[in-house]
């Protein structure tokens, strides 16, 4: 066995083949977004936790030895067939032997002691629990009865209440001809029934309510797919027997009758919506606008008489309701809204719909100028004529409504020789009988699932209805292509599977409902405003065209994203289906028998943290077989693909971005829904700021530059090269010793090629993944680099921060994702963008960080011959471009000033390069901003100097300041430091300080930098990076004092409102409500059924039903909200750069735009950001923290009363501000630079 193997198994990763068919005991899963566990605190020292760890790892892997010795002694059949029945790759491939070597299991040497004895009788145990098992399964089998005849689907409820019990059976068995008119006005007038004492508990009980929820979200995510598939008499019936159990009753809500109602208002039946205002009754539930609604709908489409109609609308007054929001409050579609007309006019023959409100403005003081109608305006226009936009977007619309796209890898190819042949064929073939397989599969689950249906149980029957068996077979062969050969855990590939059948179900029903043709009618038009041949009067918006065009006719309802305990139960099923069904043949190249099939895939479990985590692998010969095959292409989701035309403009929380695939405008962690509560609660105006700046963002068209991505590709085929960021192949990941330690290796050696192992297996699974992002970025750069343009689509996180929406090809990324796109659209040099393409060549490189814009210009012209150099000849000249600290930018910068200085003019060159300007220590403006800093303000860059100031060496030198005294004094690591205290050392610190980085942090950091130091001595690396951090602390304290004042206060104020049980929020300056996602733990069990692989335990720290995590609450705050301000500032600087015709993008504090344009977004740049802080900023803040954190009545707690006085008066203690006079940043030219 190898070293890796040996390793991981004695450092407590090993794992074991688990039949997919055989339950296991619940296995606590991480969540999405981390996989640690709770550190555990201890008294020992670092060095002795360690040395414990080791033994207890030695003891650990005598335990396994001794339990693998066993396992192979016994004639346990799943263990031994999933040890012999290892696949092989057709005859020719090469590794089979190799693969089969590393799925067995290792034997160790026969040991003894307690531990055997103790496995032993483990085993004794195990086998008398078998036989009882089997003796009770027979016996189990002898009483079953024959397969009864599914039950009946119920229609009529059981009702608790005597009184509507008796009414409903006089209707449902007597009385009038056309009997459900009369119970229906009836029940309306009845009073909803009171509630017993112990249901009133139970619903008052916020326990009970955070224990539930998990629960009425998978119900209500049941019945809404049952209205969607056509399986309304399933989900009356399921709602029926869910209402005749006390217990089950208090699952249900108000939302779930009124969806069911509503699928037998859409289809007519009177009778079965009468039972469900019985049952509302029966709850103890008062109808509301949605239920009256859903009356009247059934009403107008069964032409009911007036009298009954009148009685409903007469009750909706009576229960205090508005009528006219029958049609602005309730969303609902055309057809509905139609019959909902029907039946009004019926009494009122005159009525008409609400007239639709007039646009509303945004009266922000921040954007007044961007809505203004005074004053001229020169929005942008792409450089496409209308037929060319129009021609992109049928591309893009054929791309999303089939949901996934190819794309041609830039893997390098293997030859095609017979072995690879071979190879392509087996799998064409294999694919195609797993298709069956996996038809047939799904055929028997749905049919299982729709039995519990029918015994009252909801499952996830109607969501596998979904989407037609095909398309979810074909989904399920894409996630197996693409799964890596170290698996993937079950809890990812469950997400992965859930949102994939989520977003392909929301672009089938858009093309069901009839939205594709509403929307190239209106696209069309749209395109007007973007066209370069068209024009539109008066000029506008975006946001504000598009809505214009939609005129009176209301949005249809968005699609609402299924709750994460749906996501998770069904990508597990569709992963349990996976498993069970896809196999291969022992040898698939030649004929095979159904005894002969062994799975591709297999379940085994793995130790990360202390955490045991599922993880589904495939087995080794079949990703050997794909490795052969090396098929060409790669499969990417729509949504994960730049777009080929504009995005759609965003005009509200769910509307924006992609045509038909559904986006988020706020992203946030999976299950996360306090964000978008308050997007939905704010007033349409109020974002208005924040959706035309993404819109904008997202307008700006990119191409690739293929001159770069030539370079690129040629080194990853060849070799890759780490320094300048191109990932080599797996191949040359460092391996661990393969020879096997000798018998009586001391355990410090054991414990030591442990560690190796692991450091290698670590590099690895790196190198792997940078290797696997690197094949994406550049295979789709190559799939687009003969496309006219792209565009990107954004969207923001909590903060206002912006992100493009596709993840691998973008601007936002490393040096080399940058290097590859530049703007589509060209813009002549003008008079001084030749000199702004030279300061930004320099500026790349980092060599003249600290001086002037002169000295760079002077700098770039001396370094002529070596740019000029580096664009013609970049691989075999002198390589200048190679020791920039962004080399490709470095690069394609030259490349584009070549080609400028070599243009008969240069003034007229039309260059697509973007030029950055970045911020200098941002935050820290920011901060020094708020406090009106004077020496903080200078330190960076907001008062106007000769020379910019670098604030990292500025601290540096105090440190340096303070080291000297010290080692004056004698102290000795002061004394050892001397010489080492340098820009570099203290950068990152700096940096992160002012970003909530705690002084453990700031520590790690600093010794991350020491131990880069080679002349060092690296015994002092601890005690160094102590003191180190205490003094760079200690410099900002008396550099930056209005700021740390300001992050004194910010953090008690976060910990005083986190200890009243709320988690911190505030709205931005531009408008966008912030709440942090900082809750304690909560876990929802998604349990293994009927054999599944097994049960996952989700843990997710965003549940707002949970108790705010004070630590993160408080230690979050500070950053999160010079985050907020910097979205902000980016924002306006946006808008503004928009209103005057500019192209803008940005990378956070870095903004791009054309060289020609820089002094205008420098000078938009700079007034924007007096604007800002012109702004009360800590006043409102405090403001709106009092009202919304100390308005609340007095409790009878004495500690919370204290609490809440004592935050009130923190609130009101502003911190006290300098002299500062912001109107200097307007002429500071490093202030942006």
């Amino acid at each position: 066995m190898s070293a890796v193997r040996w390793g991981r198994g004695a450092a407590g990763l090993g794992r074991a083949l688990v039949p997919a068919g055989r339950p296991w005991p619940p296995v606590e899963e991480g969540a999405l977004d981390s996989m640690g566990g709770r550190r555990r605190s201890s008294s020992a020292s670092p060095c002795e936790r360690d040395r414990r760890k080791d033994w207890g790892h030695v003891e650990l892997l005598e335990v396994l030895k001794e339990r693998v010795r066993q396992l192979q002694a016994e004639s346990v059949s799943e263990v031994t067939v999933k040890r012999v029945d290892m696949a092989r790759t057709p005859e020719g491939h090469g590794g089979a032997i190799q693969l089969s070597r590393k799925a067995e299991v290792w034997a160790a040497p026969e040991l003894h002691g307690r531990w055997a004895k103790k496995l032993d009788q483990e085993k004794r145990i195990m086998q008398k629990r078998k036989q009882r098992l089997e003796v009770k399964l027979q016996a189990s089998a002898q009483k079953l009865p024959r397969e009864r005849p599914p039950r009946p689907l119920r229609v009529e409820p059981q009702l608790q209440n005597r009184q509507l019990a008796g009414c409903l059976q006089h209707w449902a068995r007597g009385g009038p001809a056309s009997p459900w008119e009369e119970p229906l006005a009836q029940v309306l007038q009845e009073a909803p029934r009171k509630l017993r004492r112990e249901e009133a508990q139970a619903l008052a009980d916020k326990g009970s309510e955070t224990q539930f929820s998990g629960q009425r979200q998978k119900l209500l995510a049941f019945f809404q797919c049952c209205l969607l598939t056509d399986h309304l008499p399933l989900a009356h019936h399921v709602l029926v027997t869910q209402h005749g159990h006390f217990r089950r009753r208090r699952l249900l809500t108000l939302d779930m009758y009124n969806t069911v109602m509503l699928g037998w208002a859409r289809k007519g039946s009177l009778k079965e919506l009468v039972y469900i205002f019985f049952m509302v009754k029966d709850a103890g539930l008062t109808p509301n606008l949605l239920s009256y609604a859903a009356a009247l709908q059934c009403m107008g489409r069964l032409d009911q008489d007036a009298n009954t109609i009148k009685r409903c609308l007469d009750q909706i007054a009576r229960d205090q309701l508005q009528f006219q929001k029958l049609f602005s409050a309730v969303p609902m579609t055309e057809k509905d809204r139609a019959a909902l007309l029907m039946a009004v006019r019926k009494v009122k023959p005159t009525f008409n719909l609400p007239p639709r409100p007039p646009p509303q403005v945004n009266k922000s003081q921040l954007l007044r100028d961007i809505y203004t109608q005074d004053g001229p305006v020169a929005y942008p226009k792409l450089h496409l004529p209308l037929k060319t936009l129009e021609d992109l977007f049928q591309q893009q619309l054929r791309v999303e409504m089939a949901t996934t796209v190819q794309v041609q890898s830039v893997e390098k190819a293997p030859p095609l020789t017979s072995e690879v042949l071979l190879a392509r064929e087996t799998l064409r073939s294999l694919r195609a009988q797993w298709e069956v397989a996996l038809g047939q599969q799904l055929q028997e689950v749905k049919a299982n699932l729709a039995r519990l249906c029918r015994e009252g149980r909801p499952s996830l029957y109607p969501h596998l209805c979904l989407l037609g068996e095909q398309e979810t077979v074909q989904m399920l062969l894409q996630v197996l292509q693409v799964l890596p050969p170290q698996g993937e855990s079950l809890i990812y590939l469950a997400h992965e599977l859930g949102m994939r059948a989520f977003n392909r179900h929301v672009v089938q029903r858009k093309q069901r409902e009839g939205q594709v043709q509403a929307l190239q009618q209106r696209y069309s038009e749209y395109l007007r405003l973007l066209a370069c041949d068209t024009q539109v009067e008066p000029p506008c918006l975006p946001r504000q065209h598009w809505e214009a065009l939609g005129g009176t006719a209301p949005e249809p309802p968005p699609e609402q994203p299924w709750p994460l305990p749906v996501l998770l139960q069904l990508g597990k099923q569709l992963a349990e289906l996976l498993v069970q069904a896809v196999r291969m043949p022992r040898n698939p190249g030649a004929p095979a028998s159904v005894e002969q099939l062994v799975p591709v895939l297999y379940h085994v479990y793995s130790f990360r943290s202390f955490r045991q985590i599922g993880i589904v692998k495939p087995h080794p010969a079949f990703s050997q077989l794909l490795a052969t095959a090396g098929e060409p292409t790669l499969t990417f989701e729509a949504a994960e693909v730049p777009m080929l035309c504009p995005p759609l403009p965003w005009t509200s929380p769910h509307s924006g971005a992609f045509l038909l695939s559904p986006a988020k405008l706020m992203r946030a962690v999976e299950g996360t829904l306090q964000h978008q509560r308050q997007l939905e609660r704010c007033p349409p105006a109020t974002l208005h700021g924040a959706l035309d700046a993404l819109s904008q963002l997202g307008n700006c068209a990119w191409r690739v530059n293929g001159a770069i991505l030539d370079l690129v590709l040629g080194l990853f085929h060849d070799q890759g090269c780490s320094r300048l960021g191109v990932p080599p192949p797996v191949s040359e990941a460092p391996r661990p010793p393969a020879r096997r330690p000798a018998p009586g290796t001391p355990p410090a050696r054991l414990a030591e090629l442990r560690r190796e192992a692991a450091r290698c297996l670590k590099a690895t699974r790196e190198l792997r993944s940078l290797r696997a992002d690197a094949l994406y970025r550049l295979s789709l750069a190559q799939h687009l680099r003969h496309h006219s343009a792209f565009w990107l689509p954004h969207n923001m996180d909590f903060r206002g921060r912006t992100y493009p929406c596709p993840p691998h090809l973008s601007h936002l990324g490393s040096d080399l994702a940058r290097a590859l796109l530049e703007f589509a659209q060209g813009r002549p040099l003008g008079p001084c963008g030749l000199d702004w393409l030279k300061l930004h060549v320099v500026n790349l490189t980092g060599l003249k960080k600290r001086e002037s814009l002169q000295m760079r210009l002077a700098f770039a012209d001396q370094m002529l011959d070596e740019i000029l150099d580096s664009a013609d000849r970049p691989m075999t000249g002198r390589k200048w471009w190679m020791e920039a600290d962004e080399p490709w930018q470095t690069l394609a910068c030259c490349m584009e000033l070549a080609r400028a200085v070599r243009s008969p003019d240069p003034a007229a060159f039309i260059s697509h390069f973007p030029v950055h300007q970045d911020g200098s220590c941002n935050g820290l403006q920011h901060y020094a901003a708020l406090g009106r800093d004077s020496v903080g303000a200078a330190s960076v860059n907001l008062a106007p100097s000769d020379l910019p100031q670098d604030v990292y060496s500025g601290v540096a030198a105090q440190v340096e300041v303070f080291r000297q005294q010290d080692a004056q004094q004698g102290v000795r690591v002061a004394q050892v430091l001397e010489g080492f205290v340098s820009r570099k050392v203290v950068k990152q610190t700096v940096m992160t300080v002012v970003y909530g980085v705690t002084r453990y942090g700031g520590r790690l950091q600093i010794e991350k930098r020491l131990r880069e130091l080679h002349d060092f001595p690296q015994e002092f690396v601890w005690e160094a990076s102590h003191y180190l951090v205490r003094q760079v602390f200690n410099s900002l304290q008396e550099m930056f004092s209005a700021t740390r004042a300001i992050q004194h206060w910010l953090t008690e104020s976060a910990r005083l409102i986190s200890h009243l049980g709320s988690a911190v929020e505030w709205v931005t300056p531009l408008g966008i409500p912030v709440i942090q996602p900082y809750h304690r733990t909560s876990k929802f069990l998604v349990r293994a059924i009927n054999g599944g692989l097994q049960s996952m335990t989700f843990n997710y720290t965003s549940d707002c039903s949970q108790r705010p995590n004070t630590l993160k609450q408080k230690n979050g705050f500070p950053p999160n909200f010079i985050h907020s301000l910097d979205s902000t500032h980016m924002m306006l600087t946006a808008l503004h750069c928009y209103r005057k015709g500019l192209t803008f993008v940005s990378v956070h504090d870095c903004f791009w735009t054309h060289a020609a344009d820089v002094p205008i977004m420098n000078q938009v740049c700079r007034e924007q950001f007096v604007h800002l802080h012109s702004q009360p900023i800590l006043r409102d803040l405090s403001r709106f923290l009092v009202k919304r954190f100390c308005s609340t009545p007095r409790t009878s707690k004495f500690s919370k009363n204290l609490q809440s006085r004592k935050l009130f008066q923190t609130l009101l203690a502003l911190p006290e501000t300098g002299t500062f006079d912001l109107e200097q940043v307007k002429v500071s030219k490093y202030f942006f630079s």
